[in-house]
C-alpha cells in the first residue's frame, strides 16, 4: 500500500538540508544567481558576530576592496554626470528650434554647458551641430570611464570574493582533518558536505554579487538623490513620496515569496531523497514488485512539488512587474508635475529630461537593496554554519612529552576499561585483556556488545573513561596520535577506495612505498593475479569507490593497503562478512600472510574464521563473559559453544 503524502514528507523532508538547489532571485523566475537553500537557512542567530568574523577574512584584501569602492564610486558618478550632461544639449537644441523660448538655465546647467564648450575643438565651432557633436564626444569619454571602472571593479571584486571563499574552504577542510571521529559519527555526511557546497556558495554569492550591489545601490541612491535635489527640489519631493509604496511592495512580496520558496525547498528535498533511495534500491523494488506503489508515491511528491513551485515562482516573478509599474507611475507623475513647472516656474526642458531619467534610476536601488536581503541572510546563516564546524572541539592535543612510537612491537594490555559513547550509556564494563606480539585475539558476540568499540579505543578514535590501555607498557594517551595510528593497520567490513589508480589506492597505506613494495603487498593480499587481469593492471583507474571491481576484489585491495603499511598491529573488523564462502577463503589466504608476526584483533560474526585464534573473547552487554581458545571454549559448553553449534544465534 502506497504511503500518504504526509508520511512521505515526514520521512524525506530531512534530506532537504543536504540537497539544496539554486533558488532564483525575486523578480527573475528560474534565473541563476539566487541563494542556495536560502529558504532553509533562515536568519543567522548572531548576525553581528558572524559578519565581524567574515570581515577578518577580508583583511588581506583591504586594499583591493578599497579599489573596488573607488571604482564603484567613479562608475556611479560618471553615470550621474553623463545623464546631467544631457540637460545643456536639450536646451541648446530647443533654443535652436525655438530661439525665443524662455529658457533660463540653472547654475548647474550653465556649468555643464561651459564644460562642453571648453571641450569644443576649433574645427567644430560651426553652430549648434558642432556643439552637439562635441557633447557626444564628451559623453562618450565619460561613459568610457564608467565602463572601464565597472570592468575593473568586477575584476577586483572577483579576486576578493574568490580569495575569501578559498581561504574559508581551506580553513574548513583543515579543521575537518582535526575533528575527532566522534564528530563524524554524530553528523551525517550530507550535512558536513553541505557546508562546503551550499553554505560556502552562498557566502561567495553574497561577496561577489550582494555586497557590491548593496554598496553600489547605496552610492547610486545617495548620488541620484543629491543630483535630483540640485536639479529641482519640488520634483524630488514628488519622487520621494513614492518610496514608501515601493518599500512596502517589496517587503510584502518578498515575505510571501520567501515562505513559498521554503516550501518549494522542502518539497524538492523530499523528491530528491525519494528518487535517490528508489534508484539505488531499484533491484529491491523489482524483486518485490513495488513499481506501482513507487510510481504512486512519487506522483504524490511530484504533484506537491509542482504546486509549491508554482506559488514560489509566481510570487518570485511578480516582483519585477509590480515594482516596474510602481516606478512607471512615479515616473509619469513626476513628468506631469515637471510639465506644469515648465509652464509656471521656468523649469528648462533639459532639466526635466535629466530629472525624468533620475526619477527612473532612483527606484532601481531601492528594489535591488530589498531583493538582496534574502541572499544576505542566507549567506550569513551559511557562514554561521561553517563557523560552527570551525569552532567544534578538535581532538585533544598530544602531550608535550609524548612517548616515541618508533620500534613499537604490539604488546597490548587493557586494564579495567569502562567506556560509553554518551555518559548515560556504558558500552564497555571493566574489560581487561592482553595480546602479546604476534598473537591473534578474536572478539565474538551479539551486535552492540562492544567489539568494535575496543578497536576504536585502541586507535584513540575515542579516549577511554576509566581504566587504561597500554602498548609496549606505555599508555596509548601518551603516544602522539599520528605515530600511534601509523602503527595500526585496519581492514574494515565497509571497503572504501579513492578515485585514482589501483597502485595509488594500495600506496595509500604508506605514501613513500616503492612500486616493488606495492606489488609485494598485492601478492601478500592475494590481489596481484586479479590486478594483472585488469585492463591497465596497477594503473587501472578506479572511480565510484571501485564500482568496476567486485566486493571481494575491493576487499583484497584493502588488505594490500594494510599490508604495505608494515604496522605491527592489525585490526580486522568483519573483513570477510560481506563476501561469499569461496571469496572468503581467497581473502583468508591473504589475511593469513598479513597477520604473520603482527598483533591482530579480529572481529567476526562467522565463527569459522576465528577457530585458529590464540584467544577468543566472548562479549555480551559490554562485558567479557568467556575467554579462551577454540577448544577451551567448546569444552566449557557456554555461550560460545551454543553459538558455534548453532543452538543459539548471534543477535
Amino acid at each position: 500500500m502506497a504511503r500518504t503524502l504526509e508520511q512521505l514528507q515526514k520521512q524525506y523532508n530531512s534530506i532537504a538540508a543536504a540537497n539544496k538547489p539554486n533558488m532564483p532571485p525575486m523578480g527573475r523566475p528560474g534565473g541563476p544567481g539566487g541563494p542556495r537553500g536560502a529558504g532553509m537557512s533562515g536568519k543567522p542567530k548572531n548576525t553581528k558576530a558572524t559578519m565581524s568574523r567574515l570581515l577578518t577574512y577580508m583583511k588581506p584584501y583591504t586594499l583591493r576592496f578599497i579599489g573596488v569602492l573607488l571604482c564603484m564610486l567613479a562608475s556611479t558618478v560618471t553615470s550621474l554626470i553623463g545623464a546631467y550632461l544631457l540637460a545643456p544639449i536639450i536646451n541648446r537644441l530647443t533654443l535652436a528650434v525655438l530661439p525665443d523660448a524662455p529658457i533660463e538655465m540653472s547654475a548647474a546647467e550653465r556649468l555643464a554647458d561651459r564644460v562642453i564648450g571648453a571641450a569644443q575643438p576649433a574645427f567644430l565651432q560651426n553652430g549648434v551641430m558642432g556643439y552637439v557633436l562635441t557633447a557626444v564626444l564628451v559623453l562618450g569619454g565619460v561613459y568610457l570611464v564608467g565602463i572601464l571602472t565597472t570592468y575593473l571593479q568586477s575584476r577586483l571584486m572577483l579576486t576578493v570574493s574568490q580569495g575569501i571563499t578559498e581561504r574559508i574552504r581551506n580553513d574548513l577542510f583543515k579543521k575537518l582533518q582535526k575533528l575527532p571521529v566522534r564528530y563524524f559519527d554524530a553528523h551525517p555526511t550530507g550535512e558536513v558536505m553541505s557546508r562546503f557546497t551550499n553554505d560556502i556558495d552562498n557566502i561567495d554569492m553574497m561577496l561577489n554579487n550582494s555586497l557590491t550591489s548593496l554598496v553600489s545601490g547605496a552610492v547610486t541612491l545617495i548620488g541620484t538623490f543629491t543630483f535630483m535635489v540640485t536639479t529641482n527640489w519640488i520634483l524630488t519631493l514628488v519622487t520621494v513620496a513614492f518610496v514608501p509604496l515601493l518599500v512596502k511592495g517589496v517587503t510584502a512580496i518578498a515575505g510571501r515569496s520567501r515562505k513559498y520558496y521554503k516550501g518549494q525547498q522542502a518539497a524538492l528535498g523530499a523528491v530528491n531523497g525519494y528518487m535517490e533511495e528508489t534508484v539505488t534500491g531499484q533491484k529491491v523494488v523489482k524483486v518485490f514488485n513495488h513499481e506501482q506503489e513507487c510510481t504512486e508515491e512519487f506522483g504524490l511528491l511530484n504533484d506537491d512539488m509542482r504546486d509549491k513551485q508554482f506559488k514560489a515562482q509566481f510570487w518570485g516573478g511578480v516582483m519585477g512587474p509590480i515594482m516596474h509599474n510602481i516606478s512607471m507611475i512615479s515616473y509619469g507623475v513626476t513628468v506631469g508635475v515637471g510639465g506644469v513647472l515648465m509652464c509656471t516656474a521656468g523649469l528648462t526642458p533639459g532639466a526635466l529630461t535629466v530629472f525624468a531619467s533620475y526619477s527612473r534610476q532612483f527606484s532601481m536601488p531601492i528594489n535591488m537593496l530589498s531583493q538582496q536581503t534574502t541572499v544576505i541572510f542566507a549567506a550569513l546563516a551559511g557562514a554561521e554554519r561553517v563557523f560552527q564546524v570551525m569552532d567544534a572541539d578538535p581532538e585533544a592535543p598530544d602531550k608535550a612529552n609524548a612517548a616515541s612510537a618508533d620500534g613499537m612491537r604490539g604488546d597490548i594490555e587493557l586494564k579495567n576499561v569502562t567506556f560509553g559513547y554518551t555518559p548515560d550509556k556504558v558500552v564497555l564494563k571493566n574489560v581487561s585483556l592482553y595480546a602479546h606480539p604476534g598473537q591473534k585475539i578474536a572478539f565474538v558476540g551479539s551486535t552492540g556488545a562492544g567489539k568494535t568499540t575496543v578497536t576504536n579505543l585502541l586507535s584513540r578514535f575515542y579516549d577511554i573513561g576509566e581504566g587504561s590501555i597500554t602498548i609496549d607498557g606505555v599508555d596509548v594517551r601518551d603516544y602522539p596520535r599520528d605515530d600511534l595510528r601509523r602503527n595500526i593497520a585496519m581492514v574494515l567490513q565497509d571497503t572504501h577506495l579513492f578515485t585514482g589508480t589501483v597502485r595509488e589506492n594500495i600506496r595509500y597505506g604508506r605514501l613513500d612505498a616503492t612500486d616493488d613494495e606495492v606489488i609485494a603487498a598485492a601478492k601478500t593480499a592475494s590481489a596481484h593475479s586479479f590486478i594483472m587481469r585488469l585492463q591497465d593492471g596497477y594503473d587501472t583507474l578506479l572511480e565510484g569507490d571501485g564500482a568496476n571491481l567486485s566486493q571481494g576484489q575491493r576487499q583484497l585491495l584493502n588488505i594490500a593497503r594494510a599490508a604495505i603499511s608494515k604496522a605491527p598491529i592489525l585490526v580486522l573488523d568483519e573483513a570477510t562478512s560481506s563476501v561469499d564462502t569461496r571469496t572468503e577463503r581467497h581473502i583468508e589466504r591473504g589475511l593469513a600472510r598479513l597477520m604473520k608476526d603482527r598483533t591482530t584483533f579480529v572481529i567476526a560474526h562467522r565463527l569459522s574464521t576465528v577457530r585458529n585464534a590464540d584467544a577468543i573473547m566472548v562479549l555480551e552487554h559490554g562485558e567479557i563473559i568467556e575467554r579462551g581458545n577454540h577448544e577451551q571454549l567448546l569444552a566449557q559448553k557456554g555461550r560460545y559453544y551454543e553459538l558455534y553449534t548453532g543452538q543459539k544465534e548471534l543477535d
